[in-house]
């Protein structure tokens, strides 16, 4: 995941632990993001409002918004359904369904492991940075142990190195009985932004 320029806006209201929950006012589909109209090759066009609309869907607090890049949230990540339950620099947490994201035999696909370890890596590293500079990533790699063909699959990224420079992450992606299914480790870059 790649974070541009437009994410260092300003700083984050709180260094400290924000909820990942929509507003009681804000409507969501209780099954994930709202069915955007994703078109491939196609990136969606969405009015301030509907990006916003997006991210309460897909379980981004307000206060942490505008730290996210033009774009808000991935239009990758939206479209495979993944949906932030905790947002900190000290733990990322969201889920993902298996449902649409399998590989031809019916398991989930292995690089949808990575798409959603990458999400939680590269965001866990822009919050780190407080939205103050771009971050991308220049490192992943993931050991999948198990196989799953439905239900949620829960990635938690916890930091090894928070570092000026790099920050590194490992994501563990496990199943709605705690089973371990596959084990990433991410590294990223922070750009300075007078060097570009």
């Amino acid at each position: 995941m790649v974070m541009n320029d437009a994410q260092t806006a300003a700083p984050a209201t709180s260094p400290g632990a924000v909820p990942a929950t929509p507003s009681a006012s804000t409507p969501t589909t209780g099954r994930g993001p709202a069915p955007y109209a994703f078109v491939p090759g196609v990136t969606p066009e969405l009015s301030p409002a509907g990006r916003r609309q997006m991210m309460f869907d897909s379980g981004i607090p307000e206060e942490l918004h505008h730290q996210l890049g033009v774009l808000g949230i991935s239009p990758l990540a939206a479209k495979m359904g993944i949906i932030f339950q905790e947002m900190t620099v000290a733990r990322m947490v969201a889920t993902m369904p298996v449902a649409g994201n399998e590989q031809n035999a019916g398991l989930l696909h292995g690089g949808a492991h990575l798409v959603l370890a990458e999400t939680l890596g590269s965001i866990g590293a822009v919050l780190h940075t407080q939205g103050q500079k771009p971050v991308v990533g220049i490192e992943i790699s993931a050991t999948h142990h198990r196989g799953i063909t439905g239900g949620l699959v829960r990635g938690t990224c916890t930091p090894i190195h928070l570092g000026g420079t790099l920050t590194t992450h490992e994501i563990v992606m496990t199943d709605e009985q705690g089973k371990r299914l596959s084990t990433a480790k991410i590294t990223n870059m922070i750009l300075d932004p007078s060097r570009r």
